[in-house]
């Protein structure tokens, strides 16, 4: 079973990273780990005048709605942990410590090999967890 779900998740963040790709962000990690939490995707964004922006990218599966769906599994306390994460990671990537940054969750459903996705950009915000 936990075979299965490696597997299913690995799926769905390919998926999820397609999806971005063709919306314009480029790919700069994927499942970065940090003691006390994991980034599935980290992705730059500059498809707006500016300074390119560093996404920190949740992606999150449910086969179903039935309790409120990826977006809903995101809590207060997994944020923090995200937040945790993107600042070990931006501590890591010193050339990146001063590009703003934006938190999205990628909510994922149905066949994994196929998945409905949708993309909340601005999911939430560091300063508010």
């Amino acid at each position: 079973m936990a075979v299965d779900r490696r597997a299913r998740g690995r799926a769905v963040e390919v998926a999820a990273r397609d999806l971005l790709q063709r919306a314009g962000l480029t790919e700069l990690a994927t499942n970065a780990n940090y003691r006390g939490g994991e980034l599935d995707l980290v992705m730059q964004d500059a498809t707006r005048s500016g300074t390119p922006t560093v996404v920190f990218v949740e992606v999150r599966y449910r086969q179903s709605q039935a309790f409120g769906g990826g977006m809903a599994s995101v809590d207060t306390g997994k944020r923090r942990r995200l937040v945790h994460a993107a600042q070990r990671f931006l501590q890591d990537h010193p050339a990146l410590a001063d590009a703003p940054c934006r938190f999205d969750v990628v909510d994922a459903r149905g066949d994994p090999a196929s998945p409905r996705l949708d993309w909340i950009r601005d999911a939430f915000r560091a300063d508010e967890v």
